[in-house]
């Protein structure tokens, strides 16, 4: 008599990853502000305290230290007791982040609540990403970006509302109620999500991407060249990107164009306003799009027409950022291009070192985003002292440099590794197949 097994192809549960997804999607949308909408207190901050950029920034920089670094330990909870506990803890920590930010009156507290913040966010955006890795493994692009595109793009609709709270009711305000509201939303969210139970079937297409027949365990691949080179790359390009979110109110106000009003098909505000709005919106399309394209094209072949670009967009602000429409225009096309890295480089750890350690795997690359941050406050120490321009440049080579040596070095490189995962799982099941003894 047959055994009883759920077919993972039954109509029942053809919803499930979508469900997923879609709660994953909306707890990062809850914690852009973390980061995204940093900017818009800092020189409040300043104003009203009299603490300098570079010592505000430090919270930003604690912030996206303890986000990414303390990843692999949350997703480490998620790969063992799964993701509805671990999302439930950053529900918590977000909320009393803001809360704190909002009674902060010195140094101390205000980089307290970016540690509680940090560890939040990172409990969040480990879940959800390495979730959507489990859900998706066919599909692991467009699932990555579909669910940094909340995180990316979660900020656009809120950028406004807490402008003009600050406005009119002080920044204080604005960090007490936008971090309760986010709170709850995120341990709402938190109860539907529960990671895969049944085998994902393949689509009915092939997508034919280089996938690894090998389920490496986090121990093993620290040990991998092809990791660190995929950790330098996300180092590269991160760095730039973030300096650019934590520092554009200060870049606009400095380059002379934060509050000159621009009129692009329609949409008239002051330049620093409409540039964060779009910035946030071409940031969260493009991680989706961008994780689509790669699924279909490859990896690094993506990887190197986003690099590019963005190196494109930065070059403009090296010799036209002082004019309003082209900074808009410019700051839209990079991070259009740059918010892809939270997608395209999860994915190709997926595809790399496989499903079963997805979350842990991809939280320990993810920590080179808080390697890059450490460089955030030199870019302000580079402006002081040579203007914006010369960070601009810095960023352009680095972007450049990265969209080489994605093509040249990690295609081949992953390409090889791949096919000797091919032959090491031909033997790890023969020898299994020896081992086991007959029934």
């Amino acid at each position: 008599m047959e055994p009883n097994v759920t077919s993972p192809r039954t109509s029942a549960r053809a919803w499930e990853p979508w469900l997923q997804l879609a709660c994953g999607v909306l707890c990062m949308a809850m914690i852009a502000n973390l980061q995204y909408g940093w900017t818009l207190f800092v020189d409040p901050i300043n104003q009203a305290h009299g603490w300098s950029r570079a010592a505000i920034q430090t919270a930003f920089t604690i912030f996206v230290l303890t986000e990414t670094w303390l990843v692999p330990i949350e997703a480490w909870f998620v790969d063992r007791y799964g993701p509805r506990i671990v999302v439930t803890f950053g529900g918590v920590m977000i909320g009393l982040a803001w809360i704190i930010n909002s009674y902060a009156d010195s140094l101390t507290l205000l980089y307290v609540g970016a540690v509680f913040a940090g560890i939040g966010a990172g409990a969040v955006y480990g879940t959800c990403v390495g979730n959507a890795l489990k859900w998706f493994p066919y599909r692991r692009g467009l699932a990555a970006g579909a669910t940094a595109a909340g995180f990316g793009a979660g900020a656009a609709l809120t950028v406004v509302p807490i402008a003009n709270t600050i406005a009119s009711h002080g920044y204080q305000a604005a960090f007490f109620w936008f971090g309760i509201g986010q709170g709850v939303v995120v341990l709402l969210l938190a109860q539907f999500l529960r990671p895969p139970v049944h085998k994902i079937a393949p689509p009915k297409k092939a997508l034919g991407l280089p996938q690894s027949k090998v389920d490496y365990q986090p121990s093993q691949t620290v040990t991998k060249p092809v990791f660190w080179l995929l950790y330098l790359l996300f180092v590269m390009v991160a760095s730039g990107g973030l300096m650019a979110a934590a520092q554009i109110g200060p870049i606009a106000h400095d380059l002379g164009v934060a509050d000159i009003p621009v009129n692009l098909l329609g949409l008239q505000a002051a330049a620093l306003t409409l540039a964060i709005s779009l910035d946030r919106i071409f940031d969260g399309f493009g991680r989706p799009i961008f994780g689509y394209v790669s699924d279909r094209i490859g990896r690094e072949n993506t990887m190197f027409i986003a690099f590019g670009t963005a190196a494109v967009m930065l070059l403009l602000l090296v010799y036209h950022g002082s004019n309003p429409l082209v900074f808009v225009l410019a700051t839209a096309g990079f991070f259009g291009v740059f918010g892809e890295i939270y997608s395209l480089f999860p994915a190709t750890c997926g595809d790399t070192f496989g499903s079963k350690f997805a979350a842990t795997n991809a939280g320990m690359l993810y920590t080179a985003k808080g390697t890059a941050a450490l460089l955030v406050p030199f870019a302000s120490l580079i402006a002081a002292a040579y203007g914006w321009y010369a960070v601009f440049a810095i960023a352009v080579g680095l972007n450049a440099m990265a969209a080489l040596l994605a093509l040249v070095v990690l295609k081949p490189l992953r390409a090889r590794f791949i096919a000797r995962s091919a032959v090491e799982a031909e033997g790890l099941s023969a020898m299994g197949a020896r081992q086991s003894p007959a029934h």
